[in-house]
């Protein structure tokens, strides 16, 4: 799950807006009641949007963009910030004769469970341990050489980075190990990738382009949605 403690307040305040509810019915009636129960009752909606988000929405919404990209199968990939492996794994499926890199902080305030050795159980459970490796470190110096992956993903990670000027530097390195030709996809929220874009607009990427994932990847409402980050690196200079 991403953001486990943000979870875990909603939740607390979902039910905090519900006991007051049932408090104020039996001690004021149900007119005084009604704010609070519309008030938790509308919250819990959003919560329940965000769960299926991180919990399903997120492994179906990365299994189409992936199917997209009509694979070789012998690409290298790098999964920024790859946590327990949802978007590295599926992408590692679809890589037979190639390799599968995951590089994370791997921070438990980003995602329940999140360490290097889950990803890797997970890994292993998916049949793809041979063609996955996984690494600690910071996005902002992602510890490979220049032209080392044929595409960089990353999913709902770089605006955990905190300054304009960071997230700027993790977009630039991201650009940096793609090879000539290489390609760049990343989903994150609301406005984010339109700042990703004008970095790489500034790098001379080409074929920038953003799109909404719709709802399946909505978090808590239509006003947060998930966008889709796609740019390609020049095959010559």
């Amino acid at each position: 799950m991403d953001a486990p403690y943000g979870f875990g307040f909603v939740g607390l305040v979902v039910l905090g807006f519900w006991v007051t509810g049932l408090v104020m019915a039996v001690t004021s009636g149900p007119a005084a009641a009604l704010p609070a129960l519309v008030s938790g009752t509308l919250l819990a909606s959003c919560l329940a949007l965000s769960l299926h988000a991180t919990l399903r929405g997120k492994f179906l919404v990365w299994r189409d963009v992936l199917d997209e990209l009509d694979l070789r199968g012998d690409e290298r990939l790098l999964d920024l910030g790859c946590g327990r492996g949802a978007v590295l794994l599926a992408a590692a499926r679809r890589l037979p004769r190639g390799r599968a890199v995951g590089v994370d902080l791997w921070r438990g305030r980003d995602q329940s469970g999140n360490t290097p050795a889950a990803t890797l159980r997970n890994a292993r459970a998916e049949g793809v341990a041979d063609r996955v490796h996984v690494q600690a470190g910071d996005l902002r110096r992602l510890p490979y050489a220049e032209a080392s992956f044929d595409l960089v993903v990353s999913s709902l990670t770089v605006h955990t980075i905190f300054g304009a000027d960071a997230r700027a530097q993790a977009i630039t390195e991201a650009y940096r190990v793609l090879r000539p030709g290489g390609r760049l996809l990343i989903a994150d929220l609301a406005r984010t990738p339109r700042e990703y874009a004008a970095v790489l607009a500034r790098l001379n990427a080409q074929d920038i382009r953003i799109r909404n994932l719709g709802w399946r990847v909505w978090w808590g409402s239509p006003w947060v949605p998930t966008r889709l980050l796609t740019a390609r690196k020049p095959s010559t200079p």
